[in-house]
């Protein structure tokens, strides 16, 4: 799958880069963030050689088992950074494990959910035809965005004791249909490190 923008209603969601860990590192600075998820804010140093790793687009040279897509959710109105989405796209392409993680300042506009249903929008597009996501159990919020893509609590736990959501998709991909404002409107009403949870 090739990198590619995401446009929705009011988000561009842009494929991740070394250089957004400089915008980033601000966004993912408050503890409240790791309230669920454990860990602490990443240094610049640290979150740079993730977003190093991360925009490789896989595992590893030569390995075909996973492709990583991963985007700065960014608004559209001046593009300042206000979180990330990320797809881990495993099955030959048939599966992928989400995420989605926004800043303590930005939280409570819609903007997991607008990021997220383009994100999923696009997924389909390009034939993914299952979707999980892992979400802490107490995580409210996060199951709430989970919720409003589609996706179902299976009442799986996985070995993190998060609780694993799931959506299947039935039939084939429509063509045509875009991954703009209408192609996420589709999916949901309303406008990886896999570590990363959104509020």
């Amino acid at each position: 799958m090739l990198r590619e923008t995401i446009t929705t209603e009011r988000l561009v969601l842009t494929p991740l880069t070394v250089a957004d860990a400089d915008e980033m590192v601000s966004v993912l600075a408050d503890a409240e963030l790791y309230e669920f998820i454990g860990g602490e804010a990443p240094t610049l140093a640290e979150l740079r050689a993730r977003y190093e790793r991360q925009s490789a687009g896989g595992p590893g040279a030569g390995s075909s088992s996973e492709e990583w897509h991963n985007w700065i959710v960014r608004r559209a109105e001046d593009r300042a950074a206000v979180g990330t989405v990320q797809a881990t796209v495993v099955d030959a392409g048939r599966a992928a494990d989400v995420a989605w993680v926004v800043g303590a300042p930005f939280q409570g506009r819609g903007y997991a959910v607008e990021a997220a249903a383009g994100m999923v929008a696009w997924l389909r597009e390009r034939g993914v035809a299952e979707l999980r996501a892992h979400v802490h159990p107490e995580h409210a919020a996060s199951a709430r965005v989970a919720e409003r893509v589609g996706l179902v609590a299976t009442g799986e736990l996985d070995d993190e004791g998060e609780q694993v959501w799931r959506r299947e998709f039935a039939g084939p991909v429509v063509a045509g249909g875009g991954h703009g404002p209408g192609a996420a409107g589709a999916v949901a009403v309303g406008a990886a490190e896999r570590t990363e949870a959104d509020r």
